[in-house]
């Protein structure tokens, strides 16, 4: 088993007052030549925006683009006739393929919005844009990993044009769960969203992540009340 564990205080962070980021890999102003992605997952950002504000239309193409709010509620408009409000406890997927344009605005009046944003490189380029989204509350699990994405749309969760797994756990303390990987050759990076576990020895903290590679499985330890967000893909670009 071969590992890296980026500690959540390693990240690059940029505050532009009504954005504050931090980013696990090189984005816009950070740029770190050792952290530029682990596989094909390209950027893993850690968003909070100030009520009332947000991501003014803007362009993306042929990447995998997956949100996931972890507090309030974020609101999403795209020129494929979408518009949506992204929920906690939901996930969102866009395919960017050939081109779109989209918009993403904190939906709470009162309060900052804080959100995942991650970058899958996808494996076929120039793609149909796509989007879609799900709420989680059907498919979680308690003590257990839980796919809320994967390379197929009949598989359960979001999917993307990717041979990407992702899983979320959400474990009291002391549970413990093995993760199998899914595809031979693929590599897994571990983001604590709370809490505190335990992988092969390792402690990890609240933002902190561990990518994990050259293995079939690992277990994770809850050290404390603890979620946990896995994200399989290919190490290959």
């Amino acid at each position: 088993m071969n590992t890296v564990i980026h500690r959540a205080e390693t990240r690059g962070h940029a505050d532009h007052g009504w954005l504050n980021s931090y980013h696990t890999f090189s984005f816009a102003n950070y740029y770190n030549p050792e952290r530029m992605n682990f596989g094909v997952l390209r950027v893993l950002n850690d968003d909070q925006v100030s009520e009332n504000r947000g991501f003014g239309t803007h362009p993306h193409q042929n990447m995998e683009i997956i949100s996931i709010p972890l507090e309030g509620d974020l609101k999403h408009k795209d020129n494929m006739g979408n518009e949506t409000i992204i929920r906690e406890g939901d996930i969102q997927v866009m395919s960017a393929g050939t081109g779109v344009m989209h918009s993403e605005y904190n939906n709470n009046p009162d309060r900052p919005v804080k959100f995942l944003q991650i970058w899958v490189i996808p494996n076929k380029q120039g793609g149909t844009p796509r989007y879609d989204q799900i709420s989680l509350a059907d498919i979680a699990k308690e003590n257990k990993f839980y796919q809320v994405l994967s390379p197929n749309k009949d598989d359960g969760g979001v999917w993307i044009y990717q041979d990407a797994w992702f899983h979320i756990g959400k474990f009291t303390k002391g549970n413990s769960d093995e993760y199998q990987i899914q595809k031979s050759g693929n590599g897994v990076y571990v983001f604590i969203l709370e809490g505190e576990v335990e992988i092969n020895g390792e402690k990890l903290s609240r933002r902190d992540g561990m990518g994990i590679w050259n293995t079939d499985r690992f277990t994770v330890t809850a050290n404390d009340d603890a979620r946990v967000l896995l994200m399989e893909v290919p190490m290959n670009l």
